[in-house]
């Protein structure tokens, strides 16, 4: 695991604070870590999502896309169906790059990959919460992706760069988080968690590869302000308890 981590540990600017950590290993927050946790696995798959639609396919592909995670979004947002109805819904069309796009496949490739996998991850926080009866509940967004995203610029295609590298970020971080917990949290909770770190951190890798590819030129700089702005939402004082949220600031 030590060596899985170790180029999460070095791409992050900072660990997670130890008040974040006791707060997080209390067992009354059980259920919020949960409930954050499954909104957050739906939301990577909408980011992948968009930027397919956004950047990569033509019309039809887009709708189809919006259709293979409706029923997703209608169980999260409007509580709508019923959730073991969600277990392995497949993709069914082919996404058709769109002319216009010079790293459509690529981009298709990838988020493809993450979105089945995070719609998957979502499904098993689900069969989580029913082991451990935390009964679903709608949850508010942390400050953490929004204070990310504030920081994107309006052009293209840094516009997209800078969205890629902010995905390496919220990946990274989430798996750098599940090691973290893990070892504090129920055991099959903790065993799940810590199956998840392969995964988290090749879509961090999966990220940042697209963002250098569709560059064309060295991001670092733009990767090192994004690394401090991240930071500063983990370090600095955080009203909300919440997955990636920041330091407690009642601690």
């Amino acid at each position: 695991m030590d060596e899985l981590l170790q180029p999460i540990r070095g791409f992050l600017h900072c660990a997670t604070p130890a008040a974040w950590l006791a707060q997080a290993k209390r067992p009354e927050q059980l259920p919020v870590l949960l409930l954050d946790h499954l909104v957050c696995e739906l939301k990577a798959a909408q980011s992948a999502m968009f930027l397919i639609r956004r950047y990569a396919v033509d019309e039809a592909s887009g709708e189809a896309l919006l259709q293979w995670l409706k029923p997703y979004e209608d169980f999260t947002y409007r509580k709508q169906g019923d959730w073991r109805s969600l277990a392995n819904r497949p993709l069914k069309k082919s996404m058709i790059p769109a002319a216009r796009s010079a790293y459509g496949q690529e981009l298709i490739d990838k988020m493809v990959l993450l979105i089945k996998e995070e719609l998957h991850h979502f499904y098993q926080v689900l069969e989580v919460m029913e082991r451990h009866q935390v009964a679903y509940d709608t949850i508010g967004s942390s400050r953490y992706a929004r204070g990310l995203l504030r920081h994107v610029r309006t052009y293209e295609p840094e516009a997209l760069i800078d969205k890629l590298i902010c995905g390496a970020y919220i990946e990274a971080r989430s798996c750098e988080r599940f090691a973290c917990i893990a070892p504090y949290l129920p055991a099959d909770i903790g065993d799940f968690y810590i199956s998840l770190l392969r995964s988290e951190a090749r879509h961090y890798q999966d990220y940042l590869s697209l963002a250098t590819a569709i560059a064309g030129q060295d991001i670092s700089a733009r990767v090192q302000f994004f690394g401090e702005r991240e930071a500063e939402l983990i370090l600095t004082p955080d009203e909300d308890f919440k997955f990636h949220s920041g330091v407690p600031a009642a601690s």
